[in-house]
């Protein structure tokens, strides 16, 4: 394969809304860290598995706009420079996204190989992931696309199904030809689906050539190449990202891969994937997914429990006691107790958006905020005073700005801010603090090499975040 171009494209839009409270809109999953064996998000995770395959690009990553800071820090990180950033505005499924990132590969190379991975999956067995991985680009090679099937553990009703021809060798790791995929099948159906080898669980990972989709995309989905191809031609770099053509994706379709192209190509090849994989897309995969003690229980966090069984506890700071409970998913945020017997794991999705309908902020967003300078985390408020925790990263600025409904008052705590209000500029240290007075034009940065905090207080009549007036902003909000 020498000299052959091979872009990893990762997808990175999903809101992961059945692991709430922990994963919401503002923070979804794939920036969350759900493995003991990493200290790494989901999303570094699925661009660090593939370190060992010097061939590679850079990769593409395709996200919501909201969330292209978060991305692009978690690609800095782990010293990653992306070739690009996609941003969407409307999310519309994964063939548009997968649409637009082979395009953009076509930009940058002849004909490359593509892999396409969600960044939101656990695989623990990185070792025969890559070798079902190399397996697989050398089938994509013959013009093939290639999907990968994983071997069902269990009756899973929350991952779609893939049938072979024939039945998978997960010894030989044979791609075979697909003959038909199968929805969320219903438990019955899952119990007589996992006692056959033809049928595996569909992971969502691809690879295949540039051109050969494009030619496949051609045939089934014209509408959604012009479309994409016209928000690519006009997108604009921003930063570190690309924005594309919002009004070309408009009239964009918003279709699965699978349902527009697997389904009906016959160039569909599965090859078996037994590696440990987990889409982790319930509170009830993360416990199939985890490390049990002797009662059946997955811990994380501060726990205590006693005649507790088949359960997972996960706490992010306060102390948890369980006693005589069973079959429970319990989980405890700084702002939300999530308490559900694991039969109802894959009703979260339902339960977040009657939340929403109810107007509680807690079902999107988190109390601690990313920002493109660090984050602020929200510690306690009343309806017209608000107490904020603000970490700036070394080197990093607000934006220069003023506010029409508060006035703040700034206490450093830890290391050293740079303060501009009006005209004056002053720098202070721990225990020192400044007065932002009700319209003045005011920016916060911290000069050095170390992060900086510091207690932010607001008083005024109105204090959303919408109450920001920016003059100049490194970040080009």
């Amino acid at each position: 394969m020498s000299g052959l171009k091979i872009f990893p494209v990762i997808l990175s839009g999903g809101s992961g809304t059945r692991l709430w409270p922990l994963s919401r809109k503002s923070y979804p999953k794939q920036f969350l860290n759900l493995s003991k064996e990493s200290k790494n998000s989901l999303l570094q995770q699925t661009q660090d598995r593939l370190f060992d395959m010097r061939e590679l690009d850079d990769p593409i990553v395709v996200c919501n706009e909201e969330h292209r800071f978060i991305v692009a820090e978690n690609m800095r990180e782990i010293n990653v420079r992306p070739n690009s950033i996609i941003l969407e505005k409307v999310a519309k499924n994964t063939c548009p996204a997968i649409t637009l990132s082979t395009l953009k590969s076509l930009q940058l190379a002849d004909d490359p190989i593509i892999l396409v991975f969600p960044a939101d999956h656990l695989i623990e067995d990185e070792a025969s992931f890559l070798k079902s991985l190399k397996i697989a680009i050398e089938i994509s090679l013959k013009g093939k696309i290639v999907t990968f099937g994983v071997l069902p553990t269990s009756p899973e009703t929350g991952f779609g199904y893939i049938e072979s021809k024939i039945e998978l060798n997960f010894k030989t790791l044979q791609g075979i030809e697909i003959k038909k995929f199968i929805e969320k099948p219903s438990k019955n159906i899952a119990e007589n689906l996992i006692k056959d080898r033809k049928y595996s669980w569909n992971s969502g990972i691809f690879v295949f050539k540039a051109k050969t989709m494009m030619d496949e995309l051609e045939k089934f989905e014209p509408k959604i190449v012009k479309t994409c191809k016209k928000a690519i031609e006009n997108s604009r770099k921003d930063l570190d990202f690309e924005r594309l053509d919002e009004k070309a994706l408009d009239d964009c379709p918003s279709i699965s891969l699978d349902n527009a192209v697997m389904e009906k190509t016959n160039l569909g090849v599965v090859v078996p994937l037994d590696a440990k994989w987990s889409d982790v897309g319930s509170w009830n995969s993360l416990w199939d997914y985890g490390e049990k003690d002797f009662n059946g229980n997955v811990f994380s966090g501060n726990i205590v429990a006693r005649d507790v069984k088949n359960s997972l506890f996960r706490s992010d700071s306060r102390l948890i006691v369980g006693m005589g409970v069973h079959n429970l998913i319990v989980v405890d945020t700084n702002d939300a107790l999530l308490i559900a017997d694991k039969d109802s794991a894959q009703n979260v999705k339902d339960l977040v958006e009657e939340l929403k309908k109810n107007n509680y902020l807690e079902a999107t967003q988190h109390k601690k905020v990313h920002r493109p300078w660090g984050f602020y985390f929200t510690i306690a408020g009343g309806d017209t005073w608000q107490v904020k925790k603000i970490e700036v990263s070394p080197g990093a600025s607000l934006s220069l700005q003023m506010h029409y409904h508060r006035s703040e008052h700034w206490v450093v705590v830890n290391g050293t801010a740079k303060v501009e209000i009006d005209s004056n500029e002053m720098i202070l240290s721990e225990n020192e603090s400044a007065y932002i007075p009700l319209g003045s034009k005011h920016r916060l940065s911290n000069p050095t090499k170390f992060p900086m905090t510091l207690i932010e207080v607001q008083s005024g009549k109105y204090l959303g975040e919408d109450d920001i007036h920016r003059f100049k902003d490194i970040y080009g909000r």
